[in-house]
């Protein structure tokens, strides 16, 4: 048994093969063997039979008179021929002197004759010479004949098989063994290289082959393997890296934190800096002009309506990240949304020479929150209005199944720097600082526009269009 299991895969499968194709080989055989006797034995007796036919015609029209050798010459040299009563008394025999007086009916031949017409059997003879000899038996009306030949070598010539069949099936086996070595060679050289990329994989080193295996079974679950253990090496390779940026991410958001509290001071102080110098110019300067007076009361309320703005912004963004759950979800006809917003905004856009161009002529509802939404569309249209320096607005349906719909909005307006596409959803992000806190911007529109379409579990892009300008275009999901 320990010899046995130190022979290799390729070995002990080819040897297992070629004992199951001696096996049925020597199966085939024998079923091969015992047909082609029986059918031989039988052949035999149908010629007997014909013999017998021939004896019963001829011993019925002259019982006294009958010789054997009235009959016809047959292939057999030594044909023993017996006639016996229907109780199965001898009364003609070529071969004995004297005919016994005891009943046959119990010899098997005799018995089946006797019930289905005809007979035969194969057995030793010994009260003569003790050689065998094949017994065929028929019944008539009144007699039965039996004939019988010696099982002799010359007989057994006849009623051995045709070994051709068995030949055959040897050299077709001999051929799948040739090919089964090949075969199991294959097979054995793949397992080899499982093996050997399983040992590595166990030490964990890097799996630097690549060729790939046979296109089987096994060689696809081979396949899986490696390709399994390249993507859990990849995984590894990956998880150090994610570790490494997650303390990257964890040192960037604590600098990012005191970043966004700057922009928010700095924000905060601006519009407040500003009132304070006009209230105190105001006090201060009691015998100002109507016409002053009322010039700096008009920039107070203006950088009020900015700090309510920006803290309004802020809240909103605060309540999205940090409360989402809590924000209601409702069914919302996103066409009417969209409706609101362009009538909201198109006398701005008019006065700045701004045409809006709502394309969405089609009802779209979906599960959502409207003032989120009427949030998204309002920032990217004021953004286009004050920024864009174009001349149109478009927003059209990109795509409406029913699962999600798409929808873009776009300018033709003089576009961003490439570079500076990625930053534009960030908090207080302005591509010109000056001329955005000169329009009256936060800094937080898009901001919101991204937060509010995550909420939505959406997904919102930005990019240059070829013609000028830029495009929004955003994913929102139905339910």
């Amino acid at each position: 048994m320990a010899s046995w299991s130190r022979l290799t895969y390729h070995k002990r499968l080819f040897i297992g093969l070629v004992v199951y194709s001696w096996l049925l080989v020597g199966c085939f055989a024998g079923f091969q063997y015992y047909r082609e006797k029986k059918f031989k034995i039988v052949e035999l007796n149908a010629q007997l039979q014909v013999i017998n036919d021939r004896l019963l015609d001829e011993f019925d029209k002259n019982p006294e008179g009958f010789r054997l050798s009235m009959l016809p010459p047959n292939p057999f040299d030594e044909l023993r021929v017996s006639i016996m009563t229907s109780d199965g008394k001898i009364i003609y025999d070529n071969i004995l002197d004297s005919l016994p007086t005891a009943s046959h009916l119990g010899r098997e031949e005799i018995a089946r004759a006797l019930n289905t017409g005809t007979g035969f059997a194969v057995r030793r003879h010994s009260s003569t010479t003790g050689e065998t000899y094949f017994y065929s038996a028929k019944s008539g009306d009144r007699y039965i004949v039996r004939t019988a030949v010696p099982y002799s070598s010359p007989l057994e010539l006849l009623l051995k098989a045709d070994y051709g069949f068995v030949w055959f099936m040897i050299a077709v086996t001999v051929i799948m063994c040739v090919i089964g070595y090949l075969v199991t060679r294959r097979l054995g050289q793949n397992l080899s290289r499982l093996s050997s990329f399983a040992e590595s994989a166990e030490k964990g080193e890097r799996i630097y082959d690549t060729e790939p295996f046979p296109h089987d079974e096994l060689g696809e679950i081979s396949n899986h393997i490696v390709r399994l253990y390249a993507r859990l090496q990849q995984a590894i390779t990956d998880r150090d890296r994610e570790h490494r940026a997650a303390i990257n991410e964890e040192q960037e958001k604590i600098r990012i934190k005191k970043q966004l509290t700057n922009n928010i001071n700095h924000e905060l102080k601006t519009p407040v800096a500003a009132m304070q110098v006009c209230l105190e110019t105001l006090v201060e300067h009691k015998n100002l002009s109507p016409e002053k007076r009322d010039e700096f009361i008009m920039r107070c309320y203006v950088e009020n309506q900015r700090l309510r703005s920006l803290l309004a912004d802020v809240a909103l963004i605060t309540r999205m990240e940090e409360g989402g759950s809590v924000i209601a979800r409702e069914e919302v006809n996103l066409t009417e949304v969209i409706d609101d917003v362009c009538d909201e905004l198109a006398p701005a856009a008019a006065t700045r020479g701004l045409v809006i161009v709502n394309g969405v002529d089609r009802e779209i509802a979906m599960q959502g929150n409207s003032s989120l939404l009427f949030s998204v569309f309002k920032n990217l249209i004021d953004n286009a209005i004050v920024h864009s320096g174009g001349s149109r607005v478009e927003i059209n349906l990109a795509a409406d199944s029913a699962d999600y719909v798409i929808l873009t909005v776009a300018d033709d307006g003089r576009g961003v720097a490439e570079n500076e596409l990625p930053r534009l959803f960030e908090r207080f992000y302005r591509v010109d600082k000056g001329r955005s806190r000169q329009a009256g911007g936060t800094g937080l529109g898009l901001s919101i526009v991204k937060n509010a379409i995550l909420w939505h579990g959406g997904e919102v892009s930005v990019t240059n269009r070829r013609e000028g300008g830029l495009v929004f275009k955003i994913r929102l999901p139905k339910i």
